[in-house]
């Protein structure tokens, strides 16, 4: 089968322009401050409505109308450090002028043959984690748009440079999963 007889991906299967920058740029920043950070939250603004809405603090961002349009400003949130990111995620609703959210975690990964040795308690199961030769770690950025795009980036410690970085749109569905649930609410507009 030629180049040329190869089926065109899906719509849905490529990634969204902006977002997939977005998700990079936070990745990249995530990186300068090295490895074993918090988890972090962004809130992803239409840069074009943000220089429309707040023209100073656009000019202070260094962004105009002509460099916005497209493309998504990540504005990090502050979070209690002491509660579970998860726990943090669950509670969040976000209003209407946020465009999508963006989280960066680091987690221990194992490898598939661990899969069935794992302790069923969670601080066991961390300890297993923690100590099995085999972990990796890795650093993901997950990012999530009200029209239901989704783009991650994953950054193993073992291979900690830019041209190691592995994207794609449905890298890790739980991360991805609770973002979306942030933008979505429920039935009476609140959690």
């Amino acid at each position: 089968m030629s180049d040329s007889e190869l089926p065109a991906p899906a719509p849905t299967d490529l990634p969204d322009p902006a977002l997939a920058q977005a998700v990079l740029e936070i990745e990249s920043h995530a990186a300068q401050d090295g490895w074993d950070q918090k988890s972090r939250l962004y809130a992803l603004a239409d840069t074009a409505s943000l220089v429309a809405r707040e023209p100073a603090l656009a000019a202070a961002m260094g962004l105009d109308e002509s460099s916005a349009e497209g493309s998504f400003t990540p504005i990090e949130q502050e979070l209690d450090a002491s509660v579970p990111f998860e726990t943090v995620l669950a509670s969040i609703v976000w209003p209407d002028a946020v465009t999508g959210c963006a989280a960066v975690v680091e987690r221990l990964v194992l490898p598939p043959s661990a899969d069935g040795q794992i302790p069923e308690e969670p601080d066991a199961a961390h300890a297993f984690a923690q100590e099995h030769p085999d972990r990796q770690e890795v650093r993901i950025v997950a990012g999530v748009i009200r029209d239901g795009s989704t783009y991650c980036a994953l950054r193993l410690r073992a291979h900690d440079d830019e041209q190691s970085v592995v994207g794609g749109n449905d890298l890790v569905p739980e991360l991805v999963e609770l973002l979306r649930a942030t933008l979505e609410g429920d039935e009476e507009g609140n959690r």
